[in-house]
């Protein structure tokens, strides 16, 4: 296919909320939605739906920003930021409120359900789409949310201290996690100022014992030589070499979708 992915992924529209987005599907096994990060679906997006297609899930990737199979340049990067930020499809996205976005991944998750069977389906999330996949679990479907390098809302002020869920989500999944035992991972590398450590305590206050965190040590000096910089941890260049921290976290990942969509 011209778009990124290869000739074994099915493209084709898929609308809800009022939207229309193509979506890439692939695989067997329990459902898993994949939402690419800003730029959108590059190739190394796509090299991680093939993991985990290899790994036994049907994974479908929403192309919601960008170009499939584009490759991340600066400018490409800046002019899905602001697309993303002057867009009605991911308005109110800095403040505690629902965006018309999330209702369309939950209705995506409902639909990949409905196709892969099972006890429910997991939702992955990257950088400004990271606690996309959390919100979307109020939706009953999805029952393995993961949050990698969950970069909104921005970092600042009170945002640095925010889930991003609105209250009412913050009660659904608190009760989700009371009455069903939902568990929701959350990865970030410890240096990465988008993504402090006062957000994913705050994850931890809104879930208490639903909430599992995997961070990677990137502070100066740490001993994988991981740069201060580094904020992709799904992505990173040096996801699939064994015995990077980043290579585990891909484990990690698997591990936890394979063990709660087993339920």
């Amino acid at each position: 296919m011209s778009d990124g992915f290869d000739e074994r992924w099915d493209a084709a529209d898929f609308t809800a909320a009022g939207l229309t987005h193509r979506v890439f599907r692939r695989g067997t096994g329990p459902g898993v939605v994949l939402v690419p990060e800003i730029p959108g679906a590059t190739p190394e997006v796509i090299g991680l739906a093939d993991l985990l297609v290899e790994a036994g899930f049907r994974v479908a990737v929403p192309s919601i920003i960008g170009t499939p199979g584009r490759p991340a340049t600066g400018g490409y990067l800046a002019a899905s930021a602001l697309r993303m930020c002057v867009s009605r499809e991911f308005a109110a996205f800095a403040r505690r409120a629902d965006r018309p976005v999330t209702s369309y991944l939950r209705a995506l998750a409902r639909d990949l359900h409905t196709e892969s069977g099972g006890a429910g389906v997991g939702m992955i999330g990257m950088c400004f789409s990271g606690g996309f996949a959390l919100a979307a679990a109020v939706e009953p479907a999805v029952i393995a949310p993961v949050l990698s390098q969950p970069a909104l809302p921005p970092a600042f002020g009170a945002g640095a201290h925010a889930t991003g869920l609105t209250e009412a989500a913050e009660a659904t999944l608190a009760t989700r996690v009371r009455d069903e035992g939902l568990c929701a991972l959350g990865l970030r590398f410890t240096a990465d100022r988008s993504v402090p450590a006062s957000r994913f305590a705050a994850f931890e206050r809104a879930l208490g014992e639903g909430w599992r965190a995997f961070e990677i040590d990137s502070s100066a000096g740490n001993p994988d030589g991981i740069p201060t910089s580094a904020h992709s941890v799904l992505t990173d260049p040096h996801a699939g070499e064994a015995g990077h921290p980043t290579h585990a976290a891909r484990a990690a990942v698997i591990d936890f979708l394979r063990q709660r969509l087993a339920a």
